[in-house]
């Protein structure tokens, strides 16, 4: 891959983890995020630590019992597929690293930033099933990254 189309893809890689930050932390109206910063006190630290999730899959298996209630469906699945374009993009953005262990970290990370982000600024809740399943996401879209390269459909995206 030529540095040129290289430095396309981790543009668009960078506009991509802006998008996530926006609809992830910032996915409230500005009028509701400035309450929110107005009102904020570090008591609010203490909350969001009584209404964090530190349970892995207890969050899962609530939406698995309730289904059919919750919004189950969408937060499970918009919890995986909004991550998928993290590794189909993270592979064409950094493809000398794309078999690399960094890939792994570097999602991880992400994504527990944002957590951690939520839980100090109560712009969202704290969830440790969040971070499991938006890194399987970030994983499903670097193994189609793969797939694509193996059935040569990965040289069609790079041009």
């Amino acid at each position: 891959m030529k540095v040129k189309e290289s430095g396309k893809w981790k543009w668009i890689f960078f506009l991509y983890v802006l998008i996530i930050i926006r609809l992830i932390v910032f996915k409230y109206p500005y009028s509701v995020l400035r309450e929110i910063m107005d009102n904020w006190q570090k008591d609010v630290i203490w909350e969001g630590l009584d209404t964090a999730n530190f349970t892995l899959f207890k969050t899962i298996r609530m939406y698995i019992k309730y289904y059919d209630r919750l919004n189950s469906f969408e937060n499970l699945f918009g919890n995986v597929l909004i991550f998928v374009p993290y590794g189909i993009l993270y592979s064409l953005a950094f493809p000398k690293k794309r078999d690399s262990i960094l890939f792994f970290p570097t999602v991880f990370l992400f994504v527990l930033g944002i957590e951690l982000f939520q839980l100090l600024s109560a712009f969202g809740q704290f969830d440790v099933d969040d971070i499991l399943l938006n890194c399987l996401g970030a994983v499903i879209g670097m193994m189609i990254a793969f797939a694509f390269r193996k059935i040569k459909w990965y040289d069609v995206l790079k041009h």
